[in-house]
């Protein structure tokens, strides 16, 4: 985004920018001022004077991901390193928006790849996690996406991602089934074998108590 203002905000030990385009959000907003009124609103009245504007903002925001390069991140922290066991980071929080009714869905990515001559700092994998799922997305794409990035920046000998999510556009509309959970998964390379998949998803189930 051209022109950003900053938003800079220590939190856990990581620094959280938010990036707004000014003319971004006075577009935005516009429209959804325009909305408001469609729906029977006042956008005039205390409650809402500042809710098109507040929209933009956090709808920039939740769509960051389509300015940063995925494989940049995970590039920017890789290492020579003779390991060649599995590496799992599971757990992985999601947020992302659902592009069908822009609606949002979460729940958690669970992750592994299999080192061939390279590593990569742990924190770049939720990283990309987040690049991909601030956009809008289905979780189909989501979960192949993930694993393509890590297959063709790390080239490691196997990459699989299980993503389990709940989708509000099931829960507070549609079908209105709240509890439901959509689980998808893609596989490469050796874990395309029944054993190494099978260690793996033995791994992301299991608990360290």
């Amino acid at each position: 985004m051209s022109n950003p203002t900053d938003f800079n905000e220590e939190l856990d030990g990581y620094k959280k920018i938010d990036q707004y385009n000014a003319e971004y959000v006075s577009r935005i907003a516009d429209h959804y001022t325009d909305i408001l009124e469609s729906l029977g609103e006042d956008p005039n009245r205390e409650g809402l004077l500042k809710t098109p504007e507040r929209v933009a903002k956090a709808l920039q925001f939740l769509t960051h991901g389509y300015n940063i390069n995925a494989a940049e991140v995970l590039r920017s922290a890789m290492f020579e390193e003779d390991y060649s066991q599995m590496v799992v980071v599971k757990d992985i929080e999601v947020y992302s928006m659902c592009e069908h009714h822009m609606l949002p869905f979460f729940g958690k990515a669970h992750i592994a790849y299999i080192p061939n001559g390279h590593i990569v700092g742990l924190s770049k994998i939720p990283r990309v996690v987040d690049v991909f799922a601030r956009r809008l997305q289905v979780q189909e794409r989501l979960t192949n996406e993930i694993r393509d990035c890590i297959q063709e920046t790390l080239n490691p000998a196997g990459v699989a991602v299980v993503i389990e999510c709940k989708h509000m556009c099931m829960a507070m509309r549609g079908v209105q089934k709240q509890n439901s959970v959509t689980t998808t998964s893609a596989f490469t390379g050796a874990f395309q074998n029944d054993v190494t998949r099978s260690e793996f998803l033995r791994l992301i189930t299991a608990s360290l108590d």
